[in-house]
């Protein structure tokens, strides 16, 4: 069971290069750039620059990568669309790094190197110039990022690394359970194949994107009162409610936690490119003096557009506060996770919902959402006659949550830790823009690992160990995950097991690997006698 490194298992289910074309193709100085590898696999197709281009093209059956300079939620069609993604800014935990991961998408972010101009549809790097339609070939893996199309080889999850993992399960029996994170019914269809024990994340805000539903958002969003918003919240229900019915069939007698709405309302708002474009459309009309109700529209997003610009929006209006300021946001998402649990468990399945609030720091904040959690929870109980059993908890991605864990367990059923903003907040560093200075470091040694691949046990890890025995404190039976990125990672993931948390979550095409390496760390365990001296 030692003998096999986690990375491999993951890496034979996912599509790879063929070592000698590849070589070949640097050989000949195809070798564009290089930035960091965020998501593994190989991927080959056209280059497009934009997520509308790369849904038209790909319907024509066309093999697409999607090029940005950043990738935004709008881009998520897109992003689904395409083979593979490449940015130029970001780090492993940027929207297309997080995004792509759970698709299972080969990504490379941060390549630095590359200029993107979406106005001429070309990147330039080097000297060179890469038009729409040109073929590039990715190496989420290394990082690469290759001119022309390179052949691939497939992956599988074949006999023997199923085997393999059925060695894994044995062995950690009575360790780490493992999850997955997954948004859709098709995700969690997925990891229940690669052997998921339930589900530690679903990102409510990504089943906002779909076309038939972000201009429903956007309504939301620019309700001038109350009861406006809660007419358009009324319209998102029964989206909400059927993909969790969808998610809950495909778990059915597995848990499943359910973030509530997390980002700040202006990620679901036009994208900088689609704000120029209003601004320059309401000054045609203005011009031309014509279609008073078109301008009068345009006002209206604009003027909400500026309203929720923030300074810092990864610590603004989000998570909790947002559920605190407008608690019929919060309201509806818990109603519909509420409303589908009671229908499929009429229909036989077995639901097990578990609410998380995210980005709470005090204890006021877990109160009040908790309160208004199970008041909706409640409820739905009573309307239907249906009795569901349900958890509600947080996520501890903020510092002083960690350090007040026990006053947050008096309230909080569960703790999963979401060591990408955990991480992001105990540095400093801004994870969408660490890859300016990270590779420098990296060359330095100024740190070992890019901290938000590899768990940093010194600091992000002394604020989980602190968390979890503060909470475990107040509530000894404290149900307690990690659903960050580096749930799937192997040396966090022993990390995990030595605290004693109860699960790990990652991306479903991370689950294999992760199942390996819960059993290796428990196998090292016991070869030292439970000690807890040992690393991957």
């Amino acid at each position: 069971m030692l003998r096999v490194r986690p990375q491999e298992v993951n890496e034979a289910i996912r599509p790879v290069f063929d070592d000698r074309d590849k070589a070949a193709a640097i050989d000949k100085g195809r070798l564009l750039a290089r930035g960091l590898p965020a998501a593994p696999g190989a991927a080959v197709g056209k280059a497009v620059f934009d997520a509308d281009r790369a849904v038209e093209w790909a319907r024509a059956n066309e093999k697409v990568i999607l090029v940005r300079p950043e990738t935004s939620p709008e881009d998520v069609a897109g992003m689904y669309a395409a083979e593979g993604i490449v940015t130029a800014r970001g780090g492993r935990t940027s929207h297309a790094a997080v995004v792509a991961v759970g698709m299972g998408k080969a990504c490379v972010v941060g390549a630095s190197e590359i200029v993107v101009d979406e106005h001429r549809r070309v990147f330039e790097v080097g000297g060179r110039i890469v038009r729409e339609g040109d073929w590039i070939s990715v190496d989420g893996g290394t990082g690469e990022v290759l001119l022309d199309s390179i052949k691939t080889v497939e992956g599988e999850l074949g006999d023997e690394v199923t085997e393999l993992l059925t060695w894994a399960d044995r062995y950690r029996k009575e360790g780490l359970g493992v999850r997955a994170n997954a948004d859709t019914p098709l995700d969690a269809q997925r990891a229940r194949e690669f052997g998921a024990e339930g589900i530690g994340l679903v990102r409510t805000e990504h089943m906002f994107f779909a076309p038939d539903r972000i201009p429903i958002v956007r309504e939301m969003i620019m309700a001038a009162d109350q009861a406006t918003r809660r007419i358009a919240l009324e319209k998102l229900r029964p989206f909400q409610r059927d993909d969790f019915i969808g998610i809950f069939r495909a778990m059915d007698g597995l848990p499943v936690t359910v973030r509530l709405l997390d980002p700040p309302l202006h990620e679901f708002l036009p994208n900088h490119k689609e704000y120029k474009e209003l601004i320059e459309t309401r000054s045609r009309l203005e011009a031309l003096g014509i279609n008073p109700e078109e301008q009068a529209r345009l006002e209206a997003i604009i003027a909400n557009v500026e309203k929720l610009r923030e300074a810092n929006p990864m610590l603004g209006h989000r998570g909790c506060r947002l559920g605190i300021t407008h608690p019929e946001i919060y309201g509806m998402q818990v109603r519909a996770i509420m409303e589908a649990a009671c229908t499929v468990a009429e229909q036989g399945v077995h639901a097990e919902p578990e609410i998380m609030i995210p980005l709470t720091g005090t204890v006021g904040e877990m109160k009040e959402t908790f309160q208004q959690t199970k008041r909706v929870a409640d409820g739905v109980i009573a309307e239907t006659g249906v009795a569901v059993k349900y958890l509600i908890g947080t996520m501890i991605e903020v510092p002083r949550a960690a350090l007040i864990a026990a006053q947050i367990a008096e309230f909080a059923e569960f703790f999963s830790f979401g060591t990408n903003d955990l991480t992001q907040l105990t540095y400093g560093y801004s994870r969408d823009d660490v890859a300016k200075f990270l590779p420098k470091y990296l060359d330095m040694g100024l740190v070992p690992h890019d901290p938000f691949s590899v768990l940093d046990q010194e600091g992000v890890g002394e604020m989980v160990k602190i968390g979890i025995e503060r909470g475990r404190s107040r509530r000894p039976n404290l149900k307690i995950g990690i659903c960050g990125e580096h749930g799937g990672e192997a040396s966090s993931v022993e990390f995990c097991h030595r605290v004693k948390m109860t699960y790990v979550s990652c991306s479903p095409y991370l689950i294999p690997g992760a199942r390996l390496a819960a059993a290796q760390a428990r196998i090292k365990e016991r070869q030292v006698g439970g000690s807890g001296d040992y690393r991957v």
